[in-house]
């Protein structure tokens, strides 16, 4: 249970799901017809029924050098010619109470592919023993034991072993690859850079997503030094103790070695991303000199590659394939060439815009699709850039004007001289990140993103500025960044900052990006400019819709000291020099 008392669980696995894993593990252990054939109320039985033929699945146990015992499953060819040999891959468990067991779906692919595969639970993990690190020294140590233990194992070829995980099996993977250097290709979906800039992003820390995780780790499973962290956390204590654990987990302070070795890395992440730090992503990949992917789609944690978890294809799962068969030499792909590049999915809305863009909907009539409307629904969108640099757009600036009731986002030059108040009363707008962690993303990669009324703000507590309508269809696509100064009574107060595509006709809004800013004690009382990069975009807005700017200061997915007064008034002004102003990549599309 969480610090306020929620028992939310995000990344909870379905009824069906779990049924549907328990047989596939029943028919792997056992491949008799009675367990192949229960698999086929979910059209699997031929599939598991050829995995019998090419590949035998055992259960083990791993033992560490401290005692510590790693559950763990092996899959290993079949019918092998004396001395030959496979390439393999390893599997560290995503941050799940089933483990290991989450992998289950790819095992077919990667048998198909002619791999040995090692997926385990990291120690303290599901049926693992030991406490729980997360992904820190002892978790990388326990990485070169099992491929120490994969080695000796009849069949694998040592020197093309790589390492595949989905979020907590992304940060192992990362962090095992810049310490033993027999791991030869990396891939990690729902990947962080930056353990710190992950729970801690402009002096705010990430409260809500943070207790999901440890409610998902078992505060009673963690290490001491993992508890005495959790217990700083909540309290706000960021000292030497907290900075140097995210420090020695964050794959950017391993650069050097990364690129010493040119270490092939597959990165993933995700727009509306709520757990780790998206930019420290972007950041760590740019910094990369090796070879190197980096795949950026609509949603939020994890949602992406959940398909191809389970055996279906996805983005994620499907470029790993590719990525391990070229650098390892397996057949599990597609037999494509992987593509060194930046590979994006943009934020599209749904029908009910489609007249803003010369179609039709709701009247039995076919769509009009030009390239306008190809850019607006299409949720398979799939982008390709020889880098970041050549992806992101250059930056418009908007500067904040006129906020005596909502203020304008104007082009017209700074605009100095107006001060805005708004009241921290320890409940903001209705305005937030997102109203269920992991759920929200996976219903707008559905195509159902949330929606705002952002008329009924309450202005008292929160600001907004608007853009006028505008006049083509536009894409947002790279970096945005704040500048805004603040003036507050009380020590560490917050603002969080979000941009919305506005619908002037219907009054409907819908995400873009978002960021938090928390000005400390030592500025209080103080003027402060405070320069905040919002959360990278690729997001189009239709012809006549608007850019609204909202400056709200609470969202339930932060932490706040805002609630120690029960209300203070936070000043939001843009003095002479210092004026407020909003960098947007913003262009319209041909």
């Amino acid at each position: 249970m969480s610090a306020d008392g929620t028992t939310e669980t995000p990344f909870a696995l379905s009824a069906d799901d779990l049924a549907k894993l328990d047989a596939i593990r029943e028919a792997l252990l056992e491949p008799s017809p009675r367990r192949i054939g229960r698999l086929d109320q979910w059209g699997l039985a031929d599939t598991y029924e050829t995995y019998a033929e090419i590949a035998r699945y055992s259960e083990v146990s791993l033992t560490m050098a401290d005692g510590t015992v790693l559950d763990a499953f092996l899959s290993m060819p079949r019918n092998l010619a004396p001395g030959q040999t496979c390439p393999a891959v390893v599997l560290p468990a995503p941050l799940i109470n089933i483990g290991h067991r989450a992998y289950l779906g790819m095992i077919f692919r990667w048998a198909l592919g002619g791999y040995v595969v090692l997926a385990y639970s990291q120690r303290g993990l599901a049926m693992s023993t030991g406490e729980i690190h997360v992904a820190g020294p002892r978790d990388v140590a326990d990485a070169s034991e099992v491929i120490d233990w994969l080695a000796q194992q009849e069949g694998v070829d040592a020197d093309r072993i790589g390492f595949f995980g989905s979020s907590y099996g992304a940060g192992t993977s990362l962090l095992a690859a810049a310490q033993d250097r027999r791991i030869k290709a990396v891939a990690g979906t729902s990947a962080w850079a930056d353990l710190f800039a992950s729970l801690y992003e402009n002096g705010t820390r990430h409260l809500k997503a943070f207790e999901a995780l440890v409610q998902l780790f078992g505060e009673d499973r963690c290490s001491q030094e993992f508890r005495e962290v959790i217990q700083k956390i909540r309290s706000n204590t960021i000292d030497d103790q907290v900075t140097e654990f995210a420090a020695q987990r964050s794959p950017k302070n391993h650069l050097d070695t990364y690129n010493d070795a040119a270490t092939p890395v597959l990165l993933t992440t995700a727009w509306h991303e709520t757990i780790f730090s998206v930019p420290a992503v972007i950041d760590f990949h740019n910094r990369l000199t090796g070879p190197k992917t980096l795949l950026v789609q609509v949603g939020d944690h994890g949602n992406a590659e959940l398909p191809g978890l389970a055996g279906l294809p996805a983005k994620p799962t499907d470029m790993a394939y590719r990525w391990m068969d070229h650098h390892l030499g397996g057949s599990a792909g597609d037999g494509a060439t992987p593509r060194f590049d930046v590979r994006t999915e943009y934020m599209f809305n749904p029908l009910s815009d489609l007249r803003h863009l010369g179609g039709s909907a709701g009247d039995g009539a076919t769509p009009r699709f030009d390239v306008r409307t190809e850019y607006m629904f299409n949720p398979l969108s799939d982008l390709r850039h020889p880098s970041w640099q050549e992806y992101a757009l250059p930056k418009k600036r908007f500067h904040l004007a006129g906020a005596r009731e909502d203020g304008q986002l104007s082009e017209s030059g700074p605009q100095a001289g107006w001060t805005r108040s708004v009241k921290a009363t320890g409940k903001g707008t209705d305005i937030v990140v997102a109203p269920k962690l992991v759920q929200t993303g996976l219903a707008e990669r559905l195509g159902l993103p949330h929606v705002y009324k952002t008329a009924d703000i309450d202005r008292g507590l929160a600001a907004v500025f608007t853009t006028t309508q505008l006049p083509h269809a536009s894409r947002v696509r790279g970096e945005l960044e704040l500048q805004v100064t603040l003036m507050s009574q009380q020590a560490d107060a917050t603002i969080v900052a979000y941009l919305l595509d506005h619908d002037p006709v219907t009054g409907r809004a819908h995400i873009i990006t978002h960021a938090p800013c928390t000005v400390t004690a030592e500025h209080r009382g103080q003027a402060t400019t405070v320069n905040v990069p919002l959360q990278p975009a690729d997001y189009v807005v239709p012809k006549d819709h608007q850019i609204q700017l909202v400056i709200d200061t609470h969202d339930p997915f932060y932490a706040y000291d805002n609630t120690t007064t029960p209300v203070f008034t936070i000043d939001i002004t843009s003095p002479t020099g210092t004026e407020s102003y909003l960098d947007i990549p913003l262009h319209p599309i041909d």
